[in-house]
Formats: structure tokens, sequence, C-alpha cells
């Protein structure tokens, strides 16, 4: 029912802005994976109208693909089941070899991992998250887990993992006071502030590192694998493209500069480079 109303609500966007329909029959389509922040059906209302007008101005039938959970997205991920994925798990040494491309990133000055709290929580420091449960969403996120675990272990403390199974879940059990914190990517964290009222404390924030990306398959053709970056980072300038990325910004409660910019594996260098020196152990 909840996936009726969705292709329902693509279909009257899509009539909304004046997009033709797309000759899907003619080409089989690609597959364009997302990694789970938040619920499926919140994740597909936000990203099919993007998608069918990526797909529309490139020439390549793009088709979301989602999973239950984070750690089972990546996992099938890393197969390479999917021509494009929209993540920021790609950068660990053995998934850089894989030999995925950046070719986009939303615009905007990145994210940060942060550890948190509930606003009127007694936590006041790190230190006293000592043998806690602190929520995650899955031992692959990188603002979510690794980034916050580092700093927990750079400062001698150990807490009990709890895999939510994404960021939005995360902060769900925070809020319900069903674990003492949670590992969060700030900008996740500052929208589903908006969107339920929830009040938190930042007890930690790390540097800042570039959003998640639209990478491509290497088995790509250069022609596909550009036209596709065009039409995203083309978006905002198009009257058509802009009034979907406000709508999906309404949707989320989101205040970032709209739309996406070209970006390439060298923009990723500071993740490699955590990985390098890390202290956390790999699950």
């Amino acid at each position: 029912m909840v996936l009726g109303v969705l292709r329902r609500g693509v279909v009257a966007l899509a009539m909304w802005v004046g997009l033709q329909p797309l000759a899907i029959g003619a080409e089989q389509a690609y597959s364009f994976n997302v990694l789970n922040h938040r619920s499926i059906a919140l994740t597909a209302q936000y990203w099919n109208p993007i998608l069918l007008y990526a797909s529309q101005k490139s020439g390549v039938p793009l088709e979301l693909k989602l999973n239950r959970t984070a750690q089972e997205n990546t996992a099938k991920a890393e197969t390479g089941m999917y021509d494009f994925v929209y993540t920021n798990h790609f950068f660990t040494p053995d998934r850089d070899r894989l030999g995925y491309r950046v070719i986009a990133r939303p615009k905007g000055p990145g994210i940060r991992g942060q550890i948190v709290v509930a606003r009127d929580s007694p936590v006041k420091d790190l230190r006293e998250l000592e043998g806690k449960e602190v929520a995650f969403p899955t031992p692959d996120g990188f603002t979510g887990y690794w980034v916050p675990m580092d700093a927990l272990l750079n400062n001698g403390v150990s807490v009990k993992a709890v895999f939510s199974g994404n960021q939005e879940a995360s902060i769900g059990l925070l809020r319900r006071d069903e674990v003492a914190a949670a590992g969060v990517n700030s900008s996740v964290l500052e929208r589903f502030s908006r969107r339920s009222d929830f009040h938190y404390r930042v007890l930690w924030s790390s540097r800042l590192y570039n959003d998640l990306c639209i990478m491509a398959k290497p088995s790509l053709s250069k022609d596909k694998t550009d036209a596709v970056r065009a039409a995203f980072v083309g978006m905002a300038k198009d009257p058509a493209g802009r009034k979907i990325l406000e709508a999906g910004a309404n949707l989320l409660k989101l205040e970032d500069e709209l739309g996406f910019v070209s970006s390439d594996n060298r923009d990723y260098d500071s993740y490699r480079a955590f990985y390098k020196q890390t202290r956390v152990p790999r699950q």
C-alpha cells in the first residue's frame, strides 16, 4: 500500500513539473542504490522524483534500489550489484579497491560525526559514557560509527554498541531513552530535529568531511556516467529540477544549499586518511 502511494506521488510530481514519460522499455534500467539513513518509505519518497528527473535529462534510466538496513545495503553494494551508489562507505581499503568512481556530491560544506545525548540527559562528558549503551546505525557507518567510536577510544572510553540499522533509528533510540547517547551524522540529526522537534546536546563533534557521494560502477561507460553527472549537477539551475529539489527539501526539512556539484575520488582522501590511522578495529 505504501509503495502504491509512493508510485502515485512520483507520477503526480512528474506531471506537475512537466517531464515527459521515460521510454524505459528501450533500455534496461540502471540500478541506483541509496544508503539507509531514514526509513525505506521516506527515502523512496525523496529519491524517486530526483531519479526520474535525472533519467529524463541524462537518457540513462535509473531505478532506485533500497535495503532494510544500512549494513545489508553496503554488503550487497560491495558485491557490485548496483550500477550507481549513493554512499560514503566505499573508502575503506577493501572497498576502495573495487574501483567505484565518485561523480557528484550534494552542495554544502559537508558533514561531521557527532556523539550526542538528549538535552535533559545528566551526561555532560564523554567519560561519563563508560560502560553505557550507545546507539550507532551500523558497523559500516563513517560519521555514525567509525568517527565517533574512534573518538571514544582515543578518550579511553569503552561503551556497549547498539546497532540500530540506520541513522534515524539510532536517534529514535536516544529519544526514547533506550540508550545513553548516539553516534550520528550531523546533518541527518539536524534535519530529524527540525522534523520532530527533538532537542539534543553535542558531547563531541569531528572535523568536517565531504557528504555522501554518487559513485559509478567501474564497468559503466564514460558517456553514461558523464550524462548522469551532468543531469545531477545541472538540476538546481533547471526550473523543473529545482522544483523537485525544493519539494524534497520541504519533505526532509532541509536548510542546505540545493542540488549537486561535480566531484571525484580525490575529494574523499580525508576518509582514506582516517582509515589509515583509526583505532577502531575492523568488524
